[in-house]
């Protein structure tokens, strides 16, 4: 009798153990593709934001049909990012539009405009999405 419980609770540690290892594999691998898609909505925003941004820079738009796109992405944020990030893409959206809108730049106002840190509307939206994806550890 004691040789038979000794078996069953060997072979509940070792069920344990091999489900404890299972389910840690199984998190991990959540956490891994969480990130991924978090890191693709990022990165996709970023290259339209960044395409947008120099074009509004040399262009004066009253159509907002190339930022359909954009506002795309920020609504799949919505679903997966936290606030700060989404607050973030939200101002880039807004410098996008401010752009847009404003006059075309030269050459010299570009510059004047650099100096200012006017060129990097994406720099806190990208530092947002940096600390968040932290959160998940390495790919």
């Amino acid at each position: 009798m004691v040789g038979l419980a000794g078996a069953a609770i060997g072979g509940f540690g070792s069920f344990m153990t091999s489900w404890l290892t299972v389910r840690a594999q199984l998190s991990q691998k959540i956490r891994s593709e969480a990130r991924s898609r978090r890191e693709l909505v990022y990165t996709d925003f970023i290259k339209e934001a960044t395409r947008l941004f120099g074009d509004a820079l040399g262009h004066e738009r009253e159509d907002v049909s190339d930022l359909v796109t954009l506002y795309a992405l920020v609504a799949k944020m919505r679903l997966i990012a936290p606030s700060d990030v989404i607050e973030r893409a939200e101002y880039v959206v807004d410098s996008i539009v401010s752009a847009y809108l404003g006059p075309n730049r030269t050459l010299h106002q570009l510059r004047e405009f650099a100096k200012e840190g006017g060129m990097d509307p994406l720099r806190q939206f990208s530092e947002a999405c940096r600390t968040e994806l932290n959160r998940f550890g390495d790919a």
